[in-house]
């Protein structure tokens, strides 16, 4: 029987299936219906099994991009997709998971952080708008999670990385012996960069939160909880950076609520 140590172990872990996750699928995208402590207990799991998973929190504009880019889905049908946008949690309760909750990227980072402070499980940061911007980041999760361990990060150019970046940063982050590699480079940018290094990455998962690094290193101000629970965050957001994302919410917001509500149609029809 091989040994903790033999090479077929990892081998045959890897392997193996993931742990098991109940998902349905909104406009081709699987998502999973579960709660901040199911996707954290998910992520142990498969840290406790010495697997690689990538987890990514999905926004309706993940979504719908997936739908007009092959790559981009291809990109995330290797992840665990939860419901981070509230209009994915009610297209699913639609759809008849009336239990079905948000998993928001920057409180499943939050929470898996205070979790980690008191397990050792060990964090590495992938992203952030500059260096300076990473160590502010680093700082204030430290100070809010007395414990935890961050044994590196690296905030990449705003250009495709070089194959000789991508084998420093794939070493980089080997040798730092993570367990969870926190990806914060934006949608869909992030889960292609997942799944491109993924078989490259010894650390068990690879979790892509988007905007957390912003909101956590004091960066960029949250929407007000209100505005979040009546699904109106995208509205806050557009608030505060109107030339960059008016595109955005123009183009798929409305393309999102027609192609749901053909979906739910055809459901409902038994199509």
């Amino acid at each position: 029987m091989p040994t903790q140590t033999d090479p077929r172990s990892t081998d045959a872990a890897a392997a193996a299936p993931l742990p098991a996750m109940p998902r349905d699928a909104v406009l081709g995208m699987e998502l999973a219906i579960t709660d901040y402590e199911g996707a954290m207990d998910w992520i142990d799991e498969v840290i406790r099994r010495g697997q690689r998973a990538c987890v990514t929190a999905a926004a309706v504009h993940l979504v719908m991009v997936a739908r007009e880019d092959p790559e981009t889905a291809r990109a995330v049908q290797r992840a665990l997709a939860v419901p981070d946008g509230v209009p994915l949690v009610w297209a699913l309760r639609a759809l008849g998971h009336r239990r079905a909750t948000r998993v928001y990227g920057p409180d499943l980072m939050a929470h898996y952080c205070a979790r980690s402070a008191r397990t050792g499980t060990r964090m590495y940061l992938y992203g952030g708008r500059s260096a300076a911007a990473l160590e502010q980041l680093e700082r204030a999760l430290l100070r809010r999670h007395p414990g935890l361990q961050v044994v590196g990060g690296w905030s990449p150019p705003f250009r495709p990385l070089t194959d000789a970046e991508r084998d420093e940063v794939a070493a980089r982050i080997n040798a730092s012996g993570a367990d969870v590699v926190w990806v914060g480079t934006g949608q869909p940018k992030q889960e292609k960069w997942m799944a491109e290094m993924r078989d490259r990455l010894d650390a068990p998962v690879l979790a892509a939160v988007g905007a957390a690094f912003d909101f956590h290193a004091g960066i960029v101000s949250q929407a007000p909880a209100w505005m979040q629970r009546a699904g109106l965050e995208w509205l806050y957001r557009l608030s505060r950076e109107p030339r960059r994302l008016w595109r955005r919410y123009a183009r798929y917001n409305p393309r999102f609520v027609a192609g749901f509500a053909r979906q739910y149609a055809a459901r409902r029809s038994g199509r």
